[in-house]
């Protein structure tokens, strides 16, 4: 039977203060009154219009096959979507599933992106720093949710991978986005470029093995999808036990 993707939607509360500063190459410098209490607005406002939502699936791995000018290739049953590229041979080496999802923040944002761009410069930079921590953390949302899926079937994942990442090239998205039904779902559309809109989107793949990575989280305190993750209290167990 053809994989039905999961829609998720999600509920984000806190924007970290830090990795906001950190997209906007902080590195110490003074931070004016001003400036704070701006930073704090753009945060306020982020959340306040922000609609983290995700399409997720999980596919069996079909097989992996070199193509004829010598690029890897796995194979993922029941879908047209395949993972081209060294780097996907290397992340994907031994899995037996792998879990993809596509996660957006909303068109709202893009509008206000889009608003600042033409009014309050600063108001923009810090805006869209906060708006790129947000989608992160979405993104580390929907990667607990499939670590979950994997782990009540038994099975670890490692981290995900996006398009773009390494040689794993960016004409994966259209069809990646088509397979999670996401242009409908989720209203992301692609430019000529393959960037997408709203632009504060994310795509990703994670592989899901029989046994534990080096790259799985060795604990809970260090995962940074641990504010997203209920595994423990459902469960009894870790993603890493």
């Amino acid at each position: 039977m053809p994989v039905v993707p999961i829609l998720k939607s999600y509920q984000i509360d806190s924007i970290d203060r830090k990795e906001v500063l950190r997209y906007l190459g902080y590195r110490g410098q003074e931070v004016t009154p001003e400036l704070d209490a701006r930073l704090d607005g753009a945060i306020a406002r982020c959340l306040s219009i922000g609609q983290p939502r995700a399409s997720l699936a999980t596919f069996d791995v079909a097989g992996q096959e070199e193509l004829p000018d010598g690029t890897p290739q796995v194979d993922l049953e029941g879908t047209a979507l395949t993972l081209r590229g060294k780097s996907m041979r290397k992340h994907m080496d031994g899995a037996v599933r792998v879990g993809v999802f596509a996660v957006t923040i909303g068109m709202g944002v893009e509008r206000e992106l889009k608003r600042l761009s033409l009014t309050d410069n600063l108001g923009q930079v810090l805006f869209d720093a906060a708006a790129t921590t947000m989608v992160e953390r979405a993104a580390d949302a929907a990667e607990a949710t499939l670590v979950g899926i994997a782990a009540r079937d038994g099975l670890y994942t490692n981290f995900r991978f996006s398009p773009g990442y390494g040689d794993m090239p960016m004409d994966t998205q259209p069809i990646l986005l088509d397979t999670l039904d996401a242009r409908r779902r989720l209203g992301i559309t692609l430019s000529p470029t393959l960037l997408m809109t709203p632009t504060k989107s994310v795509t990703a793949v994670l592989g899901m093995f029989k046994t534990p990575q080096k790259s799985t989280h060795a604990s809970c305190a260090d995962c940074f999808c641990r504010a997203f993750c209920n595994l423990r209290a459902t469960t009894g167990r870790t993603c890493h036990d």
